[in-house]
């Protein structure tokens, strides 16, 4: 029991911050806190607008990028990601709000974060990076979709349908301003929008984003301009921590969403510090760290009434852009949000609905990369497949449903690109067999010796295409299986083969093999085969050794060497 405490202990102790993750931050302070009041100033209406966008308030977005934020930076496994609410999130969070309430939401949050630290504690971190690009291109642009048709309530200035498909919602707000127009919360949303994406042509340097919503905020204050509906009023300050909204009888009601929570923020937190890593030189992110990391923040926010909170990929771009180099520039960022919940919530709350809308939609349009996109379609038609699936099935369905089925899906058609490379050929002793010639071939062929080669993978996706032709061998006394260059093999190929070496058995054909690698022993003795192979020695390392075998066996049988024998040989190692 001590000895599993003590690993326990020192797992969890190998997730904690080093430190050697504060000594960077005193490098270059002065660098990482610039980097930091931009990424804050950046974030800003981003943690408004997915507040908003969340059901839960514009008070949860900045509750969520100030204490997620900072502690996400403290104990997460990156020097640079920046965390907070994000669209992705929201995507999730909006379907749990319509159902469960807000309580519901905290309470997924919660969960959340402790599945997140148990993934972290089974260094399960190593295993996101297997994730297709297409899956992940497909996923980006299925939540780019969602995101910007979840602004069209607030940027047409109607009130949110009924509904929790964003299909559903985004046609009955159209109809609804069909029938009453707000012009003005149109105008607003698409001026904040055109800004924004105008302005980062011109200059990328400037955060642009709020240089809108201040112009938006400022033209309807000043113009008193009818339609354009403000945040409301927020609180002057974080909310006391409390588990108030903590409903322990429906634990078990809200574990499936608590687990779409969490798959999305590892994947999101680790793709993002992916990304970092790819941004700049010696930097690179542990990734059970960053789950653990994450894991924390999302205990932490819903206590202050924070939404589920993930690594946001575009805030942490920005971040490293600005020239960050450790942990500082994201406390920086918590921290100037944090003044501005205490100081300047006034003038945050007359913030229009409309101009948030217009950020948000932007920052939609720009998640998504024509280029890449273009690329990966044209690359392979499999990868096409999967990107467009994954990205119909997150506007369909929900984000892991889509990261499921396009795993799947993407699976499946690497299985079958494997399963195709895999066949079986007939030896060419010529080329095959050093030291061999064509007259020890025709030799073979008189004596109704065939040799064949198995190249590729024998496992389930294929193995049945061709090892079932063995038993359709005809006018044959001995089959020689080359087995060298059999790449992998599991167990339903090891069986596969089996039924044809008993079919053939059955025939009164005698099977040899050569070259039966230490890899391919444990699939074909689990099922039987390998005992079958070795019966009466017909197993031999090398292809000549098992046709001087073959020929023995027909000379003991009383065959003469013109009788009719035939040889398969499926690889071999030398």
């Amino acid at each position: 029991m001590s000895v599993l405490l003590a690993r326990s202990w020192n797992r969890v102790r190998s997730l904690l911050p080093a430190r050697a993750d504060f000594a960077v931050m005193a490098r270059n302070p002065r660098r990482d806190l610039l980097a930091g009041l931009t990424v804050a100033i950046v974030a800003l209406p981003l943690a408004l607008g997915f507040g908003v966008s969340s059901g839960l308030g514009a008070e949860a977005g900045l509750a969520t990028a100030v204490v997620a934020g900072a502690l996400a930076a403290l104990f997460g496994g990156s020097n640079l990601q920046v965390s907070g609410p994000t669209g992705a999130m929201t995507v999730v969070l909006v379907p749990i709000v319509d159902r469960y309430g807000p309580g519901g939401v905290l309470t997924v949050g919660l969960m959340a974060g402790v599945l997140l630290i148990t993934l972290a504690l089974l260094k399960a971190g190593r295993y996101m990076r297997y994730i297709p690009a297409p899956v992940v291109e497909g996923f980006t642009l299925g939540i780019a979709c969602v995101i910007g048709l979840q602004q069209v309530p607030n940027a047409l200035g109607v009130p949110k349908p009924e509904g929790d498909k964003v299909l559903v919602v985004t046609w009955r707000a159209v109809e609804e301003f069909v029938r009453t127009p707000n012009w003005t919360a149109a105008a607003l949303a698409l001026a904040v929008a055109a800004v924004m994406l105008l302005g980062a042509r011109w200059r990328s340097t400037i955060p642009f984003s709020i240089v809108g919503v201040v112009a938006a905020t400022l033209a309807a204050q000043i113009f008193h301009l009818d339609g354009a509906a403000p945040i409301g009023d927020l609180p002057a300050g974080l909310p006391a921590p409390s588990l108030g909204f903590l409903d322990l009888s429906a634990l078990g009601s809200l574990l499936a969403p608590a687990v779409a929570v969490a798959a999305l923020a590892a994947l999101e937190s680790l793709l993002s510090a992916t990304v970092a890593d790819g941004m700049t030189v010696g930097q690179k992110h542990d990734p059970d760290k960053e789950l653990f990391g994450q894991g924390i923040a999302n205990l932490a926010a819903p206590l202050f009434g924070g939404v589920p909170a993930t690594a946001a990929i575009a805030r942490t771009a920005v971040n490293v852009r600005s020239g960050a180099g450790s942990r500082l520039a994201s406390l920086t960022h918590a921290a100037v949000l944090a003044v501005i919940v205490f100081a300047a919530a006034p003038l945050v709350s007359r913030i229009p609905l409309a101009a948030l809308a217009g950020v948000l939609l932007a920052t939609a349009i720009r998640m998504v990369e024509v280029g890449a996109l273009r690329a990966m379609v044209r690359a392979t038609r499999s990868g096409a497949i999967v990107l467009v699936l994954t990205a119909v099935a997150t506007l369909a369905l929900d984000l892991v449903y889509a990261v499921v089925i396009g795993l799947v899906v993407a699976g499946a058609l690497a299985l079958k690109a494997v399963a195709q490379h895999a066949r079986m050929d007939q030896v060419d002793f010529t080329a095959d067999l050093p030291g061999e010639h064509s007259d020890e071939e025709h030799a073979l062929l008189a004596e109704h010796i065939v040799a064949y080669r198995i190249d590729g993978p024998v496992f389930f996706a294929g193995a049945h295409r061709f090892l079932l032709e063995l038993s359709e061998v005809a006018d044959v006394r001995v089959v020689i299986l080359r087995m060298s260059r059999i790449t992998t093999m599991d167990a339903t190929g090891a069986l596969v083969l089996k039924d044809a070496v008993e079919k053939l058995n059955r025939r009164g054909i005698a099977v040899l093999t050569s070259g039966i690698r230490p890899g391919q022993r444990r699939a074909l003795a689990s099922v039987g085969a390998l005992d079958l192979l070795r019966r009466e020695g017909r197993e031999y390392a090398t292809t000549p050794e098992a046709i001087a075998g073959a020929r023995a066996h027909l000379r003991q049988a009383g065959l003469l060497p013109a009788a009719p024998v035939t040889a398969l040989v499926t690889e071999e190692a030398s």
